[in-house]
């Protein structure tokens, strides 16, 4: 977790909200479907982005807890977009050192894709890159309240005692347990909010929002929202000496 005040250095995680694959469809007349594989070329944009210009995790949100009430139709080519994604990219991925982390809940999804997660995990375990971490089937208030079940369990069964229950215990219990927090949060297609994204994680994360749909998101793109990153003070709830 980052505690120091002060000017941001370069970012060292930086998560992005893939928003708006819908809405560049409709503007060209064209079904949600087609914004959706573009978002997956955008996306190969950023890992690439991301990888050159040195940041170590980026956490991107590919599908929500809450996607699931979305047309049936729209839900299965997002599911086979995930499928996709994972036959197709990591092979590219592994090759290039970049370790992959999935998080969000298994229950319920198909065993094929279960055991693709699981398949890509352990093949880039090893890799010291660029960690891409996907929340998939994600949703920020489902994983705090399955930590929070896991340490009242632990109460329950006299594994630990109440008072020793600490944000940093909590926080080792949640999904993203070993990765710091996001400094840097992006968000696409001009919306300002977190969609129950990285709730927890996110207290002190510096949000910077842009105008543009995720299919257009390009080296630029993500040039920019650092470019504003970097002018921000991080107090961190303190003061710095500019502002003391």
């Amino acid at each position: 977790m980052n505690n120091h005040a002060g000017s941001a250095a370069m970012p060292r995680h930086v998560a992005i909200i893939m928003d708006g694959n819908g809405r560049w469809a409709h503007a060209r007349g064209l079904p949600r479907s087609a914004g959706h594989r573009k978002g997956v070329e955008a996306l190969r944009r950023a890992v690439r982005a991301a990888g050159e210009m040195g940041i170590k995790y980026l956490t991107i949100f590919s599908f929500s807890s809450e996607n699931w009430s979305r047309p049936p139709a729209e839900v299965s080519f997002l599911l086979d977009l995930m499928r996709h994604f994972v036959r197709q990219d990591v092979a590219e991925l592994h090759r290039e050192n970049v370790r992959i982390r999935i998080i969000g809940e298994r229950s319920g999804l198909a065993p094929d894709i279960v055991t693709l997660i699981a398949e890509t995990e352990e093949r880039t375990r090893a890799n010291t890159g660029l960690t891409l971490v996907v929340a998939f089937n994600y949703g920020s208030r489902q994983e705090i309240a399955k930590a929070a079940r896991d340490l009242a369990l632990a109460v329950k069964e006299g594994r630990i005692a109440p008072e020793t229950i600490t944000p940093e215990l909590l926080g080792s219990h949640l999904a993203t347990e070993g990765i710091p927090d996001p400094d840097l949060l992006i968000r696409t297609s001009g919306e300002q909010r977190l969609s129950n994204y990285l709730l927890w994680q996110c207290a002190y994360t510096e949000f910077v929002f842009v105008d543009e749909y995720w299919p257009d998101f390009n080296r630029e793109t993500m040039q920019r929202a650092i470019a504003e990153y970097l002018t921000r003070e991080r107090r961190f709830g303190g003061l710095t000496a500019q502002s003391a």
